[in-house]
């Protein structure tokens, strides 16, 4: 009777603590843009646009969409991916995941290169297949979509009309049947929808389509309005996948365009979004936005939003609670201790006392060597110096981390002995290959130094007092729209090198493109051939903004 009464209490206190939890968003803090999702059984699956990152696409899991973690990358070896040349923001574009029939499917496009393909796996933690191309598929943005009848369709965005712009921005969502077992598409092109909207209102940018099937309707959701500031969500539907499709009358149904851009904490930028039915029958839509700290200006770059999805008169709106994206919204689910989340004020701290690097870091381009280990030193992450610096298009001896947030800072620890002046090493804040902050140990006239760069530019220096073998420290804290860098001799004896630095020269509206800011350990030769290494002893990031507290 003890026993079963509680358990019973138990059952109870697991659903009074369901029904109370909420989520924050985003739920996947900093540079994580595109995101597409699909279920799978009991099971959740994110995955994000990487562009000149490797590996590429990673990917998250969960059993209740709160809970998240990273099981990994589905682009992780070179032969799937040739990254060699491409510049930061190239690279790999909007994946769309799906699930059919015991296969996991990944289409996407590698700008650079290899253009649209499509990967599978049995397990989405691997291994996933080298990609096949799709040539036929002629744009960017594909996406699968699995039919009750056995049919399979891919959608995309592609050109105008015999390529013939009627306005600038003017693109088409097309579509192919698609064969799942041969991984290829069949019969012909067709298109769904030509311009957007209200061609009347010369709509730009139509892009990121998924279809969706609903009580015999057949959705098409898109993005509209370019990822920007004016980005949104539209919606389709129609009786057929091949339509025609009629666009709803309360379209957008997601975006921030029109709301004061001096309210406090702003989301903006929303859009690219995808949908889940949960568990319990709850609609969710993840979509990407963006937190800036005035005006148009962010250096997190396009984040992982979620908030509710209703269905009106049959069709799906956003249930936001009022006009603005909440940073919190309450969902039926049980919070567990995150080791490592990926949202809120959350504390990551690195010792290298792992075989493997964790998984949250990324490299730039394609990893061909092994320049980097854990064995050498135990307890330390070794680098070695090479000619590669992160100004070139090469794979620079670099290991990022994204910046989570708009306040907060990382440090980390390092030995390294300089023996000539192009030899560096230190904590790099990188936003691309022209637009950049290093701090770093070095030597001038062979004694040690510590130098900020901006860019290529040394804008700071600093001799050092104690002997070139001992450790150094660095610190870099954000402070929404400036940095201020740190150096220590001694643990935690903080020396300010620069503070007040301007944080907008790293903003995507300044330095363009669709990545945010990394942090980096970051090592490099200058062009010149060096036997050198130098030895992490840990990293750490942590955030502090106001709205999680």
């Amino acid at each position: 009777m003890i026993k079963k009464l509680f358990s019973f209490l138990l059952l109870f206190l697991t659903l009074v603590i369901a029904r109370s939890q909420s989520f924050r968003n985003p739920i996947l803090a900093g540079y994580y843009p595109d995101p597409s999702i699909c279920r799978a059984g009991d099971d959740y699956y994110i995955v994000n646009s990487s562009f000149a990152y490797y590996p590429g696409l990673p990917l998250f899991h969960s059993k209740d969409l709160l809970n998240w973690e990273q099981i990994g990358y589905a682009m992780n070896r070179p032969q799937q991916l040739n990254l060699d040349s491409a510049g930061v923001s190239r690279g790999l574009f909007a994946p769309a995941i799906s699930y059919h029939n015991g296969t996991f499917y990944i289409v996407c496009t590698e700008v650079s290169k290899l253009g649209n393909f499509v990967i599978t796996a049995k397990d989405p933690k691997g291994p996933w297949s080298n990609p096949v191309s799709l040539p036929q598929v002629n744009g960017i943005d594909p996406s699968l979509f699995f039919d009750e009848n056995g049919k399979a369709y891919i959608v995309f965005n592609s050109i105008p009309p015999n390529n013939i712009s009627l306005h600038d921005g003017h693109r088409t969502i097309r579509m192919f049947e698609f064969d799942p077992v041969n991984l290829k598409v069949a019969g012909e092109e067709k298109l769904l929808i030509n311009g957007g909207t209200d061609m009347a209102k010369k709509p730009v940018w139509i892009e990121g389509p998924h279809l969706i099937k609903k009580d015999s309707w057949y959705y098409l959701i898109c993005a509209e309005g370019g990822t920007g500031y004016n980005h949104s969500e539209v919606v389709f539907r129609s009786k057929s996948p091949e339509g025609p499709f009629v666009s709803y009358e309360k379209n957008p149904i997601l975006t921030q365009r029109h709301l004061d851009p001096n309210r406090k904490n702003p989301i903006t930028t929303t859009g690219h979004a995808d949908f889940v039915e949960g568990k319990d029958g709850q609609w969710w839509g993840v979509f990407l936005g963006c937190r800036p700290y005035e005006g148009d200006y962010y250096n997190t770059g396009r984040e992982t939003f979620m908030a509710p999805v209703v269905w009106k008169d049959g069709w799906p709106e956003f249930e936001l609670g009022g006009e603005e994206v909440k940073y919190s919204y309450k969902i039926n689910a049980v919070a567990y201790p995150k080791r490592e989340p990926f949202n809120g004020n959350y504390f990551f701290r690195d010792d290298f006392n792992s075989t493997d690097l964790n998984i949250r870091y990324q490299f730039l381009r394609t990893v061909r060597s092994e320049w980097y280990n854990l064995k050498d030193n135990p307890g330390s992450l070794t680098f070695r110096l090479r000619p590669e610096t992160c100004a070139g298009k090469g794979n620079p001896s670099l290991i990022g981390f994204h910046q989570p947030h708009l306040k907060g800072y990382a440090a980390t620890a390092l030995k390294f002995i300089p023996a000539a002046e192009n030899e560096k090493a230190g904590l790099l804040l990188f936003q691309n290959e022209k637009t950049f902050y290093y701090l770093c140990k070095s030597v001038k006239d062979g004694k040690p130094v510590v130098e900020l760069y901006k860019g290529t530019d040394l804008v700071a220096s600093k001799p050092l007092g104690g002997k070139n073998n001992k450790d150094i420290y660095f610190k870099i804290e954000a402070a929404t729209d400036k940095y201020a860098f740190y150096y220590a001799e001694k643990k935690d004896k903080w020396q300010l090198l620069q503070d007040g630095v301007d944080a907008k020269y790293l903003s995507t509206k300044s330095a363009g493109g669709f990545v945010g800011c990394i942090y980096g350990m970051y090592v490099t030769a200058s062009g010149k051939t060096s036997g050198n290494t130098a030895a992490y002893k840990w990293f750490e990031v942590k955030n502090d903004d106001e709205v999680y507290k």
